[in-house]
Order: structure tokens, then sequence, then C-alpha cells
């Protein structure tokens, strides 16, 4: 779903800018499971990633898919952005799993955004607050899930590895406070967390049918608000 919408938001940003190449940087991009595929379609990209390994294993990766001349990897967060990237030189910035870990979600997402050249797109991908909600509860760790519902950042307890989770309302929120116009928000993995993998791996034409399902539900508002991942495309205004 989420490389479906990046697709098509690439060709009409490159439509756009009346250019077949653009400038896409990727905050927290580690090892380029978007990177790599982004350059395959002849972007430049540029991957900002606080981890040396998951560089290494990205410019192996790169180098593997044959587009090594368009990827470059440099160590760095959204913090410190504009120590290793360039304020607005990019066409399209991937802010994936990043807000659920840094100390100021809004100003981290600023940073993403004043990267962006006007007009720009930036996709933007954390957890859902309301999938821990429901997968806590369908484990039958009912006190858990109740916290999670109730907590601010959608923890469910102290163990809780992920700092904080969003519901769409907070999204689109920040989103709006960082001078973003929000043109689609998807829910991710609505149900693919939550059914056995048996089942998918023995049953003929499940995957299938289980991405399908997973397609028609993701723009649906009740899905989205249980959804382990939310998924916002939006454009630099101005």
């Amino acid at each position: 779903m989420v490389w479906e919408v990046l697709d098509g938001a690439f060709a009409r940003r490159a439509q756009a800018a009346g250019t077949a190449s653009l400038d896409v940087l990727d905050t927290g991009g580690g090892t380029g499971n978007f990177a790599v595929p982004v350059a395959r379609l002849g972007h430049r990209v540029t991957v900002v990633d606080p981890s040396p390994n998951a560089l290494f294993a990205l410019e192996r990766r790169a180098a593997e898919a044959g587009v090594a001349e368009r990827v470059r990897g440099v160590q760095g967060d959204v913090g410190g952005l504009f120590d290793v990237a360039e304020r607005g030189g990019y066409d399209a910035v991937l802010c994936h799993g990043v807000l659920e870990y840094v100390d100021d979600p809004a100003g981290g997402l600023s940073k993403a955004v004043e990267a962006l050249r006007p007009g720009g797109a930036l996709s933007l991908l954390t957890a859902g607050a309301g999938g821990a909600v429901l997968a806590r509860a369908l484990a039958g760790h009912f006190e858990e899930a109740r916290q999670a519902l109730a907590d601010p950042d959608g923890r469910w307890g102290a163990g809780d590895p992920v700092p904080r989770r969003f519901t769409v309302e907070q999204l689109t929120g920040l989103a709006g406070q960082a001078g973003l116009a929000v043109e689609s928000v998807h829910g991710v993995r609505v149900f693919a967390d939550l059914v056995p993998g048996g089942l998918v791996d023995n049953e003929p034409g499940a995957l299938e049918a289980l991405l399908a399902l997973e397609e028609a539900a993701a723009s649906l508002p009740a899905f989205k608000a249980v959804a382990t991942q939310l998924h916002v495309l939006a454009v630099k205004r101005g």
C-alpha cells in the first residue's frame, strides 16, 4: 500500500517538476527498504540514518541492485538533519519509523518539511495507536490494552519497546502545523499482524486475498483507526 501511494506521488511530482529524476531524502532509511526501489525508478536518494551498520548494508544492497551511483548514505538523524542534508533541496522526503522515537515529533517533522522544495511530497509512516490496543486485547493482555487506549502516547506499559504511537488525528494535526497539505491517509497492516502466519502460508491464494483485503480497507476510517501503522502523504504548501 505504501509503495503504491509513493509510486503515484513520485510520478506526479516528476511531471510537475518537468524532470524524470527527483531528489529524494529518506530520513531513518536504514538498509534501504524504500531507498533502493526508489533509486531503481531513476531517482537520486540520500539516506540519513544514525546506524553505521545499517548504512554499510545500504551500500551493499544498492551495489547489488545496480543503483550505487544514485544512493548516498550519510550518518545522522532528523534532529541534526541539516548537518548532513540540504535545506530546501529535495522533491520528496520519506519519514518512516522516525516520529515514534524522536524526543520532539513536531520539531522532527518540521525539519523534514524544511528539507522539501515548495510543492514537494512528504511520506510519513508511523506506528498506529489503535493497532496496539487491538493487538494486546487479542493476545489476552486486557489490562495492557486498556492502558494503551488511555495513554496519550499509545503505550501499553513500561516494557513497551515503542516510545509513542499516533492516531490519525494526531498525525494530520502535526502535518498541518508543519505547513503540509494532507493528500491521503491510509491504514497499513490492518489485518496482516493479526492473522496466523500458518494460515497465510498453507492456504492456497490466502496471501493474495489478504493483500486485496488490506488494500480495500486501507482508506476506510474504521479500519485506519485500528491499523498497526498509519501512512500520510502530504505536500508542502507554497
